[in-house]
């Protein structure tokens, strides 16, 4: 996409500075600056820009803002400022911006923002996972790490997990990271983010999949808030093709907070004698309270053995609810990993269970090119 960016900056030697960075970019075109914001809103209709970057550093900036939101309806409007502020960043969101780019800003900070500012609320392109256990232990973290990681190397797109086990989740551990900020910071300040800013508290694991980690202490369970929770996850759809999110074991608010923003809800659980399976059942009965359940949730089991299409179908009879996929028992697989930082698809890429996760991997793209399991 050619994007037509008309530039108002009121500072002059700002205006220079910045069209300079325009002008220097193959997929960008400056359409048309102004000094004057009066002079905008009077003559820049005719250049039709699709990407407004408007000055806010001035007295009447929410007034303007309003302005050029009634006279330019087709563009994404981005305001600038020399300061980050948390409150006006919220307000000129909240008043109808699209975003807010601290000045000066290289090729690379506005070619990001107007990546991430003007696919915002396209929730219907991403796809959101909760997976749901149960009890502990089933092997969940497991599943999604790898998950993710076949899910970003099969599409290049880009692949978000959310680690909401708020009192024991260990995706950095997992992935051995040691993350800047993490879902306490992220629900903490979300109300006065952009989706720009909510990308930084995630933490790249590769060019394809980022990690929003959990709390570093349990104690913090108590001051992640719910609708905080809620925000964080909209907010996300926009940055992610796929989303994952890690919830606590059994029901509990977090738990069932992603799984109704989800498209799609994994039950996950280990199959470890008749337990397992009445404790899968009693959560699907929970679950029929969506009236789309059957196309809402679907089941894995892990640790299956012998893990092949035939127990797939004995453990779908067992519970009386179509299983998605079965997942075979590669403790050792899955320790030697750990053990020297690698995900088990890399150590053992033909192994069963890196042909069970490419498998999922799989199902879950056909779903979002059906458009199916979109959050």
């Amino acid at each position: 996409m050619q994007y037509k960016i008309m530039l108002v900056e009121h500072n002059r030697l700002l205006l220079e500075q910045l069209s300079k960075v325009i002008e220097s970019a193959q997929d960008m075109e400056l359409a048309v600056r102004y000094q004057n914001s009066n002079d905008a809103l009077g003559q820049g209709r005719v250049f039709n820009p699709n990407i407004i970057l408007l000055d806010a550093d001035v007295d009447n900036a929410t007034e303007l803002l309003q302005e050029f939101i009634a006279s330019f309806p087709q563009a994404a409007i981005i305001c600038t400022g020399e300061k980050w502020q948390a409150d006006r960043t919220s307000h000129f969101i909240q008043s109808g911006a699209s975003g807010y780019l601290i000045k000066p800003f290289s090729y690379a900070n506005l070619k990001e923002a107007i990546k991430t500012y003007t696919t915002n609320g396209m929730e219907m392109d991403s796809q959101v996972m909760t997976f749901f256990s149960p009890k502990g232990k089933s092997g969940k973290t497991t599943l999604i790490a790898n998950l993710a990681m076949a899910l970003g190397r099969s599409t290049g797109e880009q692949v978000g997990i959310i680690d909401a086990d708020l009192q024991f989740g260990d995706m950095a551990v997992f992935f051995n990271l040691e993350p800047q900020s993490t879902i306490y910071e992220a629900t903490r300040d979300v109300s006065f983010l952009s989706p720009l800013e909510l990308r930084s508290y995630f933490t790249k694991v590769n060019d394809n999949v980022s990690v929003l980690c959990g709390t570093k202490t349990p104690s913090y369970i108590d001051k992640v808030s719910i609708p905080n929770l809620e925000t964080l996850i909209k907010m996300s759809k926009s940055l992610f093709k796929y989303l994952l999110i890690d919830v606590p074991a059994g029901f509990n608010p977090t738990s069932i907070a992603a799984a109704e923003m989800s498209g799609m809800t994994y039950v996950v659980s280990m199959l470890n004698g008749a337990y397992e399976v009445k404790h899968a059942q009693r959560a699907l009965e929970i679950f029929e309270a969506w009236e789309d359940y059957k196309q809402r949730v679907k089941v894995v089991f892990t640790r299956v053995v012998p893990c092949n299409q035939e127990s797939q179908r004995k453990m779908s009879d067992a519970i009386g609810y179509p299983v998605e996929a079965v997942v075979p028992n590669a403790y050792m697989v899955v320790s030697k990993a750990a053990d020297n930082g690698q995900m088990a698809l890399d150590l053992e890429p033909d192994s069963p269970l890196a042909r069970s996760i490419n498998y999922l991997a799989g199902r879950i793209i056909r779903q979002n090119d059906t458009g199916r399991g979109a959050g």
